[in-house]
Order: C-alpha cells, then sequence, then structure tokens
C-alpha cells in the first residue's frame, strides 16, 4: 500500500476531521484547507477548516472561507487532523492537536514527519498539488469550488508562476484546475487588485524605507506604522516583493516590528540565495525563494545578523558560480 493509499484507508475509518495549517496563513494555507475539507465532505465526512489567525482579507471570498473556525480545537471534537504544510504542530498556533490521530501533508525541503501519517513531496509547487492527488487517490471529484481553492493556492506560492520551482507539472495541475472550474481571470482580479487600502498605506511606509546595496534590498514597519494606516499583521503578505521586483536585486528581506525587540522577517530570492536554508539558521523556514523567520533584539541587530546572512548566501552563489565557470 503506498502513503496516499493509507491516508484514504485512514480517512475512512475516521468520521470526523480538522483541517488546519500555520499561523499567519498565506494563499497555499488557506486554499489547501478549503479544498482539503471540501474534499473530505465529498467522501462522507464531518470537516471543519481551522486558521489561528484567520483567513486574510485577500482569501475571504474564496468557498468556504467564511466558515473557517479560529477557536481552540474542543476535545473529543475531532477523530483525526489533517496538519498542511507545517513541521510541527506548533506551527499551527492551535492546541488540542496532539492527541488526535494526525496526517501531515506538505512540499517543503526538510519537513519533518511529525504525524502518525507523513505525505510529504518537496517537488511539488505548492501544497494544494499534494491536496489533489489525495483527491484523486480518493476518487474525489474536482468541482469547481475545489478546483477555485486549489488553483488560488499553487498561483500564490509560485509567486504567479515566477518562482524556480514552477515547472510543467506545475502548469498541467493549473490546467486541470482551470478545466474543473477555477477562473484564473476572476482569482486574479481577488488576489492581485483588491487590497484594503490600510495594506496600501503600509506598503507606502515600507517603501519609504527601501534600502538597496550589492544585490540586497531590504525595508522594515513599526508597529507604529501598522497602527496609522489601519492595517492588520495579515496586510503585510507580499509586500516583501516590492522590494525584490527592483533590477540586479537578488535577495530581499522585509522587518515587520511584531513587539518591541521582536521582529518578524519575510525573505524573498530571485533564485541565486537559498532562503530557506538562511531561515533555517534562524529557526524560521519555507521554500528555497520564499521563507520567513522570528528574531529577536534591536533593529539594528535584526537587519545586521539577517542581512549579513544574505550577504553570505549571495557571495557564496557568486564564488561556486566563479568555480563551475573555471571548470568547464
Amino acid at each position: 500500500m503506498n502513503r496516499l493509499d493509507e491516508i484514504v484507508a485512514a480517512i475512512r475509518a475516521r468520521q470526523r476531521w480538522l483541517v488546519t495549517s500555520h499561523a499567519r496563513p498565506d494563499g497555499d494555507a488557506v486554499g489547501s484547507v478549503l479544498g482539503c475539507v471540501q474534499i473530505l465532505r465529498a467522501m462522507g465526512k464531518k470537516a471543519d477548516g481551522y486558521l489561528a489567525d484567520g483567513v486574510p482579507f485577500l482569501y475571504r471570498e474564496l468557498p468556504g472561507a467564511s466558515e473557517i473556525r479560529t477557536t481552540p480545537v474542543e476535545a473529543g471534537e475531532y477523530d483525526g487532523a489533517f496538519v498542511l504544510e507545517c513541521d510541527s504542530f506548533r506551527r499551527t498556533g492551535l492546541k488540542g492537536l496532539s492527541g488526535l490521530f494526525s496526517i501531515n501533508v506538505d512540499h517543503h525541503e526538510g519537513s519533518c514527519e511529525f504525524a502518525n501519517l507523513n505525505y510529504i513531496v518537496p517537488t511539488a509547487a505548492a501544497c494544494s498539488e499534494l491536496v489533489y492527488h489525495l483527491a484523486l487517490a480518493a476518487g474525489v471529484p474536482i468541482t469547481a469550488e475545489i478546483a477555485t481553492s486549489l488553483y488560488t493556492a499553487v498561483l500564490t506560492d509560485t509567486g504567479s508562476f515566477c518562482y524556480r520551482g514552477t515547472t510543467a507539472q506545475t502548469f498541467a495541475f493549473a490546467r486541470e484546475m482551470v478545466l474543473a472550474g477555477a477562473n484564473p481571470a476572476e482569482i486574479a482580479q481577488q488576489v492581485y487588485f483588491s487590497n484594503p487600502a490600510g495594506k496600501m498605506r503600509l506598503l507606502g511606509c515600507a517603501l519609504s524605507t527601501l534600502q538597496v546595496e550589492d544585490g540586497i534590498s531590504w525595508m522594515h514597519v513599526t508597529e507604529s506604522d501598522m497602527r496609522k494606516c489601519g492595517a492588520s499583521e495579515l496586510d503585510c503578505e507580499g509586500l516583501v516583493n516590492w522590494a525584490l521586483s527592483i533590477h540586479g536585486v537578488e535577495a530581499t528581506a522585509f522587518f515587520r516590528e511584531a513587539s518591541p525587540g521582536q521582529y518578524r522577517v519575510s525573505l524573498r530570492s530571485k533564485g541565486r540565495v537559498d532562503v530557506a536554508a538562511i531561515a533555517a539558521g534562524f529557526g524560521g523556514g519555507g521554500h528555497s525563494c520564499a521563507s520567513g523567520l522570528g528574531v529577536e533584539g534591536s533593529f539594528h541587530d535584526a537587519t545586521r545578523s539577517v542581512l549579513g546572512a544574505l550577504r553570505a548566501g549571495l557571495e557564496q552563489n557568486s564564488q561556486n558560480e566563479q568555480a563551475g565557470s573555471l571548470a568547464r
């Protein structure tokens, strides 16, 4: 029995399922949770989606988004839990999961096998691809609602199909979602042209701090900026990409003050720097081109350590490229 067959058997053996993903959810987390919930319900199961921080504004129009729960998990309410895109139960921000039969579905390099069943495929461009394979293995037809959630997930997690992990397989998956009823134009309109005003004001604050030096860019926002702009933590998603879009920049960092002396840092790369490896050095993680981490200390110390790691990564890549050129 292969891993997908084991997961399908486990689903059929249990009636009540919880589906969750990581705190501060991105498009892949939200879309994959929503799609998985609908697949489980199509299999005749009770299934509920949980996201500790709720659904970001951009994804609130996705099918089933209004049903996502943020409240604590009640003991005895579920028989099993799907944990998507996480390296541990802790990453979900939810309590009450460790006592449940668990299934871990992830596509990140170095993901931990912390659950009873683990389905990890690092070559997948998004977790939603793996949720789709689960549906195929279970014989669940892909409805337009499921397709919309899963397409949104892969669109956002590949940076609109821009990241290096995007392959022919990625486009084949996206094509299947469109054939099943996902509308690319409508989804793009919601994701990229429906930002709240507070997020745009926050972007202005961030860009006013922009610095660029030797192929690396960085910017930051403070707690005061967040209040002044009327923005929430979830409005920070995607701001880092603006600093990456600069000609000649290979990697970027976006620092958000979470509380005095604590910063959340988003890292992005065009491919010459493995930001997942850098994030892991600070206890974070993610993809080679898109990762995140937390760091404590003054802003000066935070930028010095994180930017120093980015510079070292870029320098190491340059040395490897030179060595490869000489070898040829």
